[in-house]
């Protein structure tokens, strides 16, 4: 098997280039679109942005719906509809996919007998031809009605023909028996040839349906990624990538909201903030684009400019041209003293990546050095990360014992990782998360409640224990594959259930602007100062004051009610 990677990751990864906020499984979906909503009504409003060709809004709502009320049909077959098109869509702003639609049809097909026989032989429960190319049916099926697919490959297709083909495949490919894998290619070309005869759809096109449309018959956490991903996978292991630095989400009418800035990045010195709205990029209205086709015209070779107009909250807008350029992404970006009194250190840490371990041995002992004698660790909106890293970052605080554990269908996956009792803080612990701590930050909660290690303070967290192998792909395509499951230290996997907190503080209680974990880039009050220009940025941008900065990232901690709920807790503890 050859893997470079073994990871813990969200749904779906943050790119690179613009760093997208995860839009399925790991995002924070608003509960409120529900909110008074009988069953049906729900059902009616995900038929509304369907219509509107809103998936990821259409994908928050049943989600949220199907919390309520689990047993739906319509609620799940919607959720499952708008995923197919919310993939089919991502595809088809994707560039580098694009270009694998330029594929000899001989290496289209090798592709997808590549990635059935590593699903076959990797994943972590059986799937089998059948089930792999049904789902392909059911892609290309949707696909037929895709706005995005239909524009790029349907320009001369009559309706009644793209419904006559639609019907063809219900009637007659729809959970068609498919033995084993030789029948599967054979299947896939009877599909094709079928679509050219009613379409002219070329064989390449169909293929890429049956490959990329076929994952979904695994867990949302498996998929072919395009060459663009892959290398945006690798840049998020790595903790760098070239870019503006931003994580951005569409919200139409109003542009690409700005989620976080990196600290550091063009996009800081530029004077980009968290709460800002990207509205044009290069002159061109992005207000209605989605997060992808954005992103899409914001990637660029380092080096490179693109021009942004922003609009600030009070609707001041504002013009930059900006350079692209590696960014660091750090995985702990706030290390500090938050009760000097009580020696009360806070570590925010966002990922687990190659680079986090340094960034914690680094972190801990400047706050030893500065008096530390207890410490909050936040992992809050942590979605996951490399499976040794967590192990790794966990020795620091358990001195001996199992601290993880995995199991697969392959041998290989089957690992143990013990504590070697290295630098490890025996300080009172309190970890902070909510629902969107996944998988690794699951791992470090896992082993912190077995352990009785300290207490857990926030949200249930999201239910995420399973394992992804990356493996390369011809064509410098990558699969993403579920190939085991982690257990904690007392043997438990808590897939879909999470881990319940110690200490709950419900953040649906709290202001809007308290919901989101601070980072270093939350809006807060700033000096004005005189812009500057920096040639090396390519940028206007506001003077960093290191000193504000640190005032203000306290200041913005003590108002958290999750963070003063940890210092409750610990200074209960140190004053037993």
């Amino acid at each position: 098997m050859q893997s470079g990677f073994r990871c813990l990751l969200p749904a779906l990864l943050l790119t690179a280039a613009t760093l997208v906020q995860p839009d399925v499984a790991a995002a924070t979906v608003d509960h409120a679109p529900i909110t008074g909503l009988t069953a049906p009504e729900a059902v009616s409003r995900g038929a509304g942005l369907e219509r509107s060709r809103d998936w990821s809004q259409a994908i928050d709502l049943y989600e949220a719906a199907i919390k309520r009320w689990p047993d739906n049909e319509d609620l799940s077959y919607g959720l499952r509809r708008s995923k197919v098109h919310f993939a089919i869509d991502r595809r088809y702003a994707d560039q580098s996919f694009e270009r694998s639609l330029k594929y000899p049809r001989t290496a289209a097909l090798s592709l997808f007998d590549e990635v059935l026989e590593k699903i076959r032989q990797n994943y972590v429960e059986p799937v089998s031809p059948t089930s792999f190319v049904a789902h392909g049916t059911e892609s290309l099926y949707m696909a037929l009605a895709n706005d995005k697919f239909s524009a790029h490959n349907l320009g001369g297709g009559s309706p009644a023909a793209v419904q006559r083909m639609r019907s063809i495949l219900v009637n007659g490919y729809w959970n068609r028996k498919v033995r084993h894998p030789s029948a599967a290619r054979d299947f896939v070309l009877e599909v094709c040839s079928v679509a050219w005869r009613e379409l002219h759809l070329p064989a390449v096109t169909v293929i890429m349906e049956y490959v990329y449309g076929g994952c979904n018959a695994l867990d949302d956490y498996s998929t072919v990624l395009t060459a663009d991903r892959l290398d945006d996978l690798y840049g998020n292991i790595n903790g760098e990538f070239v870019g503006l630095g931003i994580e951005m989400k569409s919200e139409r009418g109003h542009g690409q909201h700005l989620l976080n800035v990196l600290p550091g990045s063009p996009a800081e010195h530029g004077g980009m903030r968290a709460g800002d709205f990207i509205v044009a990029i290069n002159g061109l209205d992005c207000r209605e684009m989605t997060t992808d086709e954005a992103a899409r015209i914001l990637r660029g070779p380092e080096g490179s400019r693109v021009g942004i107009e922003i609009e600030s909250p009070g609707h001041h807008r504002r013009t930059g041209s900006f350079v692209r350029r590696a960014v660091q992404v750090k995985s702990i970006p706030i290390a500090e003293i938050i009760d000097p009194e009580a020696g009360i250190a806070y570590i925010k840490m966002s990922g687990f990546q190659q680079t986090t371990t340094a960034e914690l041995d680094e972190a801990l002992q400047k706050l030893e050095l500065q008096g530390m004698r207890a410490l909050i660790w936040d992992l809050r909106d942590n979605p996951g990360g490399l499976l040794e890293t967590a192990a790794e970052v966990l020795d620091r605080f358990i001195d001996g014992g199992r601290l993880v554990s995995t199991r697969g269908r392959d041998p290989e996956q089957n690992q143990t990782f013990h504590a070697r009792n290295y630098r490890t803080q025996d300080i009172p612990l309190v970890l902070l998360v909510n629902g969107d701590s996944a998988s690794a930050s699951e791992i470090v909660a896992g082993a912190i409640r077995d352990y009785a290690r300290g207490e857990i303070v926030g949200e249930t967290t999201y239910g995420k224990w399973s394992v992804q192998s990356i493996f390369q792909l011809q064509g410098q395509t990558g699969l993403r594959l579920t190939t085991a499951k982690f257990f904690s230290p007392r043997d438990r996997n808590l897939s879909k259930v999470g881990i319940r907190p110690d200490v709950v503080v419900n953040a649906e209680d709290l202001p809007d602007r308290l919901r989101r974990p601070f980072t270093a880039n939350t809006p807060r009050e700033r000096v004005t100062r005189r812009p500057r220009y920096d040639e090396r940025q390519g940028a206007m941008f506001l003077p960093d004051d290191p000193q504000a900065r640190t005032h203000a990232q306290i200041t913005e901690k003590l108002s958290d009610p999750f963070v003063r709920k940890g210092l409750e807790v610990l200074n209960r503890v140190t004053h037993r």
